[in-house]
Formats: structure tokens, C-alpha cells, sequence
């Protein structure tokens, strides 16, 4: 990202740029200060295209066409799948594609074998926008609460990102709700983050399989329900049940293989301070114990799919038993 910002910073351009990766708040973030960068207010200037909506042959054709009264043109092609497969004629266009045009493709996913690809990465730039680290999440937090004359304390910043993940976004709605909340004051305490901010639901998934690991029945149907309130779809719970078991089975094989945290994380491809706390839920079950509650997940849905029971009530019957194992 170091080449994005200097690019934007001294305001020279490429002729092609490619932002793709699963972190949306990113995306976005340079999507639009690139378009602000190349056009400020000019939007007479900017076209955009989106997904299916793509016409190789329009792009061509406006990024032939002079810019009006302005030094650059930027047309913005967004989720629009070429990058997986075969995108000609651009490819063998973007070579004389006119200076005075700067094509944006905002991407989920790219195949790097891809035409396409190799062409944008040799004459452009080409930037994968992931998940970030603890570390980095961390200190972009720190930097925009600093925007707000805020600071946080440690076990706060532990607490907050327990509670929100790592998605950007929703860390940013969130960082918004605790600045209204401590108006008036500089610190943000722990109490701050349970009195406003909101757990994703894998963090309600994470907290009802502790209860199960640790036979607290009703606490474990009583967060079933605040899902349900919350209008999450059963099979969806059983879906995210499922998937924190199988984290729980591969963090735990690993971490009995002698890894530590970081390696454990990128192998299962979780955060550091995800992975961590798998590794101490993951003591509380034996290897046979997950692989049979995955197993129980699987049947679950089985009975859901042909009639045998209601997904409300297959779901509550597994979280039932799963919670009375002590």
C-alpha cells in the first residue's frame, strides 16, 4: 500500500491500478481518495461500470476519448469478474491506452494466472486489500481515536476487538458509537465498550460454545434465543456453530503439534488474537469430542433438509445436548 499512498501523494498516476481482497472498508478507502486524487470535483470526467455491466467495448471507447477541459480521465470497473476470465480485448489494448486515461478495477478476487492480471501488474499497480493483523488494526484504531482526542486503554483495545472482529467497517461504525458515548472525556475504559458496542455474531458463537464447554446450559440456550431475537436464521447459527468447532479442531491439532499462536494463524487463516483465544477454548474439548460435534452439526442439517425436524428446533435440540456433556 506504501505505492498507493506515495502515488496519491505526489499525484502521479499509472495508466491502470487493480484493488482487490475481501477487506471492503479498504476497497473503498482508496477507491475514493485515487477518484479524488485524479478528478477532485470533476465528475464530467469519471465513468463507472459495475459488475455484469461491463461493455469491453464502451470501456475502449471512453478511454480513447479526451478528457473534458482536464489532464486525466478515470473509469472505475468494479466487481466486474474479468480478472477470472478471459477479458480481451483489454489486455492487448492497455498498452495504447491514451496517458491522459487512469482505469480503476475494484476486484473480490483475481486469478493471478490470469491475462488480464499480468497485464495490469506489469504496466499498473496491483494491491491485495486482506484482513488486517492485530498489530495493524491496533494502531489504526489508536490513530483515528486520536482524531477524536481520544485514547484507549489496553485492556479496552483487548475487549473491543474481542467484541467487534476485524472487519473494518463494522470496527469503524463501532469506534463512532464509543466516541458519542465518552463525550466530554478523553479516556475510553473497558465499561465503555460493554456499555455500547455491539458483538458480531460470531462473538455470540464464540461466547455460547464456552458455555457448552463449560455444561452452562442455560446460558448457552439463553444466547441461542438472543440470536433468534435478533433474527439470525437457525441455519445460520448451526452454520457458525459448525465452523467454530472445525476452528477449534484445527487450532487445536496444530497447537498439539508444538505451533505457536502466529504460525497457528495463518495455517487455519484466522487472526493472531483469534487464534489465541481458540487455543485456550480448544482446551476444554478433546479431538474426539469436536470431531463428533461436527459430525452432530452435519446430521442436524440432514434432519432439517428432509423434513425430520424444524431448523429451530434441530438447532436447540444439538445445543442442548452439546451443553450437557458435564
Amino acid at each position: 500500500m506504501k505505492t498507493l499512498n506515495q502515488d496519491i501523494k505526489d499525484r502521479a498516476f499509472r495508466p491502470v491500478y487493480c484493488l482487490y481482497g475481501e477487506e471492503a472498508f479498504l476497497k473503498k478507502s482508496y477507491k475514493n481518495r485515487l477518484i479524488e486524487a485524479v478528478l477532485g470535483d470533476d465528475r464530467m470526467n469519471f465513468q463507472s461500470f459495475y459488475e455484469k455491466e461491463t461493455d469491453l467495448d464502451e470501456v475502449i471507447s471512453l478511454a480513447d476519448t479526451m478528457p473534458f477541459f482536464s489532464e486525466k480521465r478515470l473509469i472505475l470497473i468494479e466487481n466486474s469478474g474479468l480478472f477470472k476470465k478471459d477479458a480481451e480485448p483489454l489486455p492487448s489494448y492497455l498498452p495504447r491506452m491514451p496517458e491522459s486515461t487512469v482505469l480503476l478495477f475494484v476486484e473480490e478476487q483475481v486469478d493471478k494466472r490470469n491475462k488480464l492480471y499480468k497485464k495490469v501488474k506489469e504496466l499498473g499497480y496491483v494491491t491485495e486489500l486482506g484482513r488486517q493483523s492485530e498489530g495493524e488494526l491496533k494502531k489504526w484504531i489508536v490513530r483515528s481515536l486520536k482524531q477524536e482526542n481520544r485514547q484507549i486503554s489496553q485492556a479496552a483495545m483487548g475487549l473491543f476487538l474481542d467484541s467487534v472482529g476485524d472487519d473494518m467497517e463494522h470496527i469503524r461504525t463501532e469506534l463512532d458509537k464509543l466516541v458519542a458515548y465518552t463525550e466530554g472525556r478523553e479516556g475510553i475504559l473497558p465499561e465503555d465498550v460493554r456499555a455500547v458496542c455491539s458483538v458480531q455474531i460470531t462473538g455470540k458463537i464464540f461466547d455460547m460454545i464456552t458455555d457448552v464447554a463449560l455444561g452452562r446450559q442455560k446460558a448457552a440456550m439463553g444466547k441461542y434465543c438472543d440470536l433468534l431475537a435478533l433474527r439470525e436464521p437457525p441455519m445460520r447459527i448451526l452454520f457458525l456453530i459448525a465452523r467454530q468447532f472445525n476452528q477449534l479442531l484445527v487450532v487445536k491439532e496444530l497447537a498439539l503439534t508444538g505451533k505457536g499462536k502466529d504460525e497457528i494463524a495463518k495455517k487455519a487463516g484466522i487472526q493472531p488474537f483469534v487464534a489465541a483465544k481458540a487455543m485456550s477454548q480448544g482446551k476444554n474439548f478433546r479431538m474426539g469430542e469436536l470431531r463428533g460435534y461436527l459430525e452432530k452439526c452435519a446430521e442436524a442439517e440432514e434432519a432439517v433438509k428432509t423434513g425430520r425436524l424444524s431448523d429451530k428446533l434441530a438447532v436447540e435440540l444439538l445445543i442442548t445436548e452439546f451443553s450437557g456433556r458435564k
